[in-house]
């Protein structure tokens, strides 16, 4: 590795790739059953031995995302989802992260009789106290979920208004399995979205199991100014260098990619060919508990898979990363003045 362990470690990290209800460790999740009277299925891995073995191998996105949906049933209070929040900034205020940007899937919960108001309060009290103790700037993003029908995700955007006129839910999202539902079918939600609040922010998971079409359509009917994976967007030319010229982010999940058999290792990923044509990318964890690693673990796989790459080519990632983010200019100004403050010390 040309760059140093402590160097990316210490190297300021911007997340924008991270699924709250993905951060559900066994260890928390098995607790919280218990605490909420909530039985897990008898095909479900019944110790947290046996779901940590089952989580380190899924035969696809449909597999991993049939536990992951089981998960979710034991979160249910406000203090549950704080908890759960809570646990993902401790985890990562170790590992240099300085801003990130959840996502979280309300229609997971909301379809359980769960109020929307009860999940979104308890990842902001999270946020709010994770920058009061940590220094760790947040973002919450609503995700919509693609197998559930367009009319009922427009009543979602309904019972979120409120969030999304305050500005608690900065940006909308489109995620789950992505094959079967492309982007042509939500256009009308993110039409509405747009005019509950013309200033949130709007991306969309495209290109991971889709084609680089998923990626050109949720740019041009979707209107999304970032794209989640957006990998196969290297199958198409024009694409890639509509997304240099327009500067348009891939938030990039490597091991995610690896567990979910996108590749079969981390080298396999397009990262080198994005550095080349200048399309910008972040490095993200995805379901971190499901995919055996945080945002550190990226970065480190990725620096041994890509040992050829400098301190230069790391300075450009996490400061495409923190270009990339939504947080106001003063707070990248800071955030990029870390970078190089960091990169100088381990340079010299």
């Amino acid at each position: 590795m040309v760059v140093s362990e402590e160097f990316l470690r210490k190297l300021p990290k911007c997340e924008h790739h991270l699924h709250i209800e993905g951060t559900l460790e066994p260890d928390l999740l098995f607790p919280l059953a218990e605490r909420n009277g909530v039985k897990l299925p008898d095909t479900f891995p019944q110790t947290v031995q046996e779901l940590n073995e089952k989580y380190k191998s899924f035969a696809d996105l449909q597999d991993f995302l049939n536990y992951y949906y089981i998960g979710t049933n034991v979160l249910i209070t406000e203090e549950d989802f704080f908890q759960l929040t809570w646990e993902y900034f401790k985890k990562i205020s170790k590992q240099s992260v300085v801003h990130t940007e959840i996502f979280y899937d309300p229609q997971s919960h909301t379809d359980r009789g769960i109020k929307l108001a009860t999940v979104t309060n308890g990842i902001k009290r999270a946020c709010e106290k994770a920058e009061k103790e940590f220094g760790i700037t947040s973002k919450i993003i609503m995700c919509l979920l693609r197998h559930i029908e367009p009319a009922k995700c427009l009543e979602t955007i309904e019972e979120a208004k409120d969030f999304l006129v305050d500005g608690t839910i900065t940006g909308l999202g489109l995620d789950s399995a992505e094959k079967p539902f492309p982007p042509h079918l939500f256009v009308e939600c993110y039409e509405r979205a747009r005019e509950i609040n013309k200033d949130l922010k709007l991306t969309a998971h495209a290109g991971e199991e889709g084609s680089a079409k998923y990626v050109s359509d949720s740019l041009d009917l979707l209107q999304t100014t970032r794209v989640d994976h957006g990998v196969n967007s290297i199958q198409d030319g024009e694409l890639m260098k509509r997304l240099a010229d327009e500067q348009i982010m891939l938030t990039v999940c490597p091991l995610s990619n690896v567990k979910l058999q996108v590749v079969s290792d981390v080298k396999e990923l397009p990262l080198q060919k994005l550095i080349d044509n200048n399309v910008p990318f972040s490095l993200n964890s995805d379901d971190p508990a499901y995919f055996g690693g945080y945002i550190l673990d990226n970065y480190l796989q990725v620096a041994k898979s890509f040992p050829h790459w400098d301190y230069n080519v790391w300075s450009r990632i996490a400061k495409n990363a923190i270009n990339g983010s939504w947080c106001d200019e003063k707070r990248k100004f800071e955030l990029l003045e870390r970078v190089d403050s960091v990169v100088q010390e381990f340079s010299k």
